[in-house]
């Protein structure tokens, strides 16, 4: 495994860094989104990935009248609320929860990396690709080359001839065109073959969004990705990355080959009485 520079800052001020980027930023491509209790809650409609509350709770108690409002912001929007529970957040944040018919749907691992100012990237990865491989940066004025990057970067989070929903192809769109946001490419001899973005906000970044196409996958592809949007990072004057994965999943496999270490686990909790889609 590749040894990583030191971080400076505890796995908590990670976190805090790391939540309130995630916020932010969904709040900023959403359809609706309000500040609540230190973080925000987002809605962007049925099929998007943006209908989540986050980083909530860093600050210290989230209030009965807060808790309430959470309940209220989804139920009035009749979609299922999903709220990510970091593990710095304050207990009665879980509490209030629970009191409310949340329950723990999954977990989501967090992984960070410290860039090293002289750090040779480059190295991580001897490997460089298969041939005729290029990472190229997306104009977010070219409709075209957006709308390919799109169907690549989301192919990975969609079942096997399921339809790119029209929601998650507008949230996407508005994160390629996001100035915080820069979405990158792969083209194997041309032809698309994968794509993922990178997020700068405050003093960290995070990557996300990353897929490969099925006949393009274990050529290195996701690791080329993943060093050139940390050198973009470093472009960019940013020292902290974070990258977010399903605990064993293949990019939680090739962040840590390339330096990331594990951060902290969220939870993410659902309100089960009110779901559609969950047996009470």
């Amino acid at each position: 495994m590749t040894s990583r520079p030191v971080s400076r800052l505890s796995y908590a001020e990670i976190a805090r860094l790391e939540e309130r980027r995630l916020a932010l930023g969904t709040a900023s491509v959403v359809a609706c989104a309000e500040p609540i209790a230190g973080g925000s809650m987002a809605f962007d409609g049925d099929g998007s990935w943006g209908n989540f509350a986050a980083g909530l709770g860093l600050d210290g108690p989230v209030s009965v009248e807060e808790l309430d409002r959470l309940v209220a912001f989804y139920a009035t929007r009749g979609t299922e609320p999903q709220i990510h529970v970091c593990p710095f957040a304050h207990e009665s944040l879980v509490r209030g929860l629970a009191a409310r018919g949340f329950v723990l749907r999954e977990f989501e691992n967090v992984l960070a990396r410290e860039i090293a100012p002289d750090e040779d990237l480059r190295a991580l990865v001897p490997y460089r690709g298969p041939e005729g491989l290029e990472i190229v940066r997306v104009d977010p004025g070219d409709e075209a080359q957006v709308r390919v990057f799109i169907e690549v970067s989301t192919s990975g989070f969609l079942a096997e001839g399921e339809p790119l929903a029209p929601a998650l192809f507008e949230i996407t769109r508005r994160v390629v065109a996001q100035p915080g946001c820069d979405a990158y490419l792969a083209l194997v001899n041309g032809e698309p073959a994968g794509g993922g973005s990178v997020e700068i906000a405050g003093d960290g970044a995070a990557l996300f969004g990353a897929s490969v196409l099925p006949r393009f996958r274990e050529r290195g592809i996701q690791q080329a990705l993943i060093v050139r949007r940390l050198e973009r990072v470093r472009e960019r004057g940013r020292h902290l990355v974070c990258i977010s994965a399903s605990p064993g999943i293949p990019t939680e496999r090739n962040a840590m080959r390339l330096g990331f270490f594990m951060a902290y686990s969220k939870g993410v909790f659902v309100r089960r009485s009110e779901s559609p889609h969950m047996p009470a």
